[in-house]
């Protein structure tokens, strides 16, 4: 069953939860909702189930509207962060509430009921706890009875709110594992909120990430990840290193290192063929990486080179926008590339290490900038070895890939 919300908006107040939100979720597919606090992901979702009622727009369930349709009507199973199940009732008696409580002339006969919940329980992998009661079992079982619960009724779409969100670390993973299995099984049309960019990567089909009532991009895993829509989604989904710069009117992207502006160094030193001298001792400072992209040369036209280098950042920006767009440029952990020893093809920006967490196959280092800025790395264990990296040590780094973003 398919479901598409067309044009929906949302007010709570004067606070705009949803604002002109389309969404459309094909028959059998999973998709996640992600997005910070206060996006509106579980607001759409309650939408959806009919537990809320939109201020205009449509939703179309299986084609047909549904907009005033009550939540009984559409069929829909719906999970809770909290699980919400009876705790005096056993797993058995949770499970089977749904269809023991519909009207006589649709409820099914006892023995219909039994093979039902118990075909449930061991879908779940519960069935050996079936006389067990919810405090009994652990976080991630009761999630589990709660799953089998909404699945009981035959529901046509599956909504869950962030399903794993009380749970540890370790049991979310299983469980969202778990979950992706039991999708592929069953083929129930499903959506679920989350604000885990991991674990909506690792389990949905399509990726909605939203922001401020607004969808900002909808795509498969690798396509949001890969391919941003805009700096949020990039901010959003993982860890990056930043630096500003600025797009030229031929469309060629220059970086303007914070360094250049924000140096302790307070020397008044003539400008010599257009750069102040000092800079001869501090090449990071100029067109850093600009095998890449090209430097920002210092605004040799400002009185003195002390105030060029007490230049706010917003005096910074200004600066740019006379130049071009200023831009922002993007580069991930993994996009970085570490050495000792950097070779003449390529600039690169000296870095200390102030950490190393070496567990896992990939080690992650935090590198500090002269200026104080910390950079991120993320590089194969066996290189930090090979390298012989140590915390305190001077290290070269420039990004491999980068993206930018207006």
């Amino acid at each position: 069953m398919g479901i598409e919300v067309k044009n929906i908006h949302k007010a709570f107040g004067d606070f705009a939860a949803l604002s002109n939100v389309d969404l459309k979720v094909n028959d059998g597919e999973l998709v996640a909702l992600l997005g910070p606090s206060g996006s509106g992901k579980t607001t759409l979702l309650r939408i959806i189930a009919g537990l809320e009622y939109a201020d205009s727009g449509q939703v179309l369930i299986d084609g047909h509207e549904a907009s005033q349709m009550h939540v009984k009507e559409r069929k829909v199973g719906f999970v809770f962060q909290h699980y919400a199940l009876f705790k005096h009732m056993t797993v058995f008696d949770n499970v089977a509430f749904g269809l023991r409580v519909r009207p006589r002339a649709v409820r099914p006969p006892p023995e219909e009921i039994e093979h039902r919940v118990m075909a449930l329980l061991k879908l779940v992998h519960l069935d050996k706890f079936y006389d067990r009661y919810p405090s009994q079992l652990s976080g991630g079982q009761r999630q589990r009875v709660a799953l089998a619960r909404s699945l009981a009724v035959e529901p046509k779409l599956l909504l869950l709110d962030e399903p794993f969100g009380a749970l540890d670390a370790k049991v979310r993973k299983e469980l969202r594992r778990w979950l992706r299995r039991l999708h592929d099984d069953i083929h129930i049309t499903s959506i679920f909120v989350t604000h885990d960019q991991e674990e909506a990567m690792e389990v949905s089909d399509r990726v909605v990430v939203m922001n401020h009532g607004r969808i900002e991009q909808i795509g498969t895993p690798e396509q949001v990840y890969h391919q941003p829509a805009n700096g949020f989604v990039y901010d959003f989904l993982g860890n990056y290193n930043e630096f500003v710069g600025w797009k030229d009117e031929n469309g060629d992207v220059h970086l303007a290192e914070d360094d250049l502006w924000e140096s302790q160094q307070s020397v008044a030193t003539p400008v010599v063929s257009g750069r102040p001298h000092w800079l001869s001792r501090y090449p990071e400072l100029v067109g850093a990486i600009r095998k890449v992209v090209p430097g920002l040369p210092l605004p040799v036209d400002a009185p003195n080179v002390r105030q060029a280098m007490k230049m706010t950042r917003s005096q910074m920006r200004g600066l740019l926008a006379e130049r071009g767009i200023p831009v922002r440029v993007f580069a991930r952990p993994h996009e970085m590339f570490v050495t000792k020893t950097p070779d003449d093809t390529h600039e690169y920006i000296p870095v200390e290490v102030i950490h190393i967490n070496p567990a896992g196959a990939l080690a992650k280092i935090e590198l500090q900038r002269k200026n104080g800025i910390i950079l991120q790395a993320e590089i194969p264990k066996t290189i930090i070895d090979l390298l012989a990296i140590r915390r305190g040590e001077q290290v070269f780094v420039r990004p491999k890939n980068i993206r930018v973003f207006e």
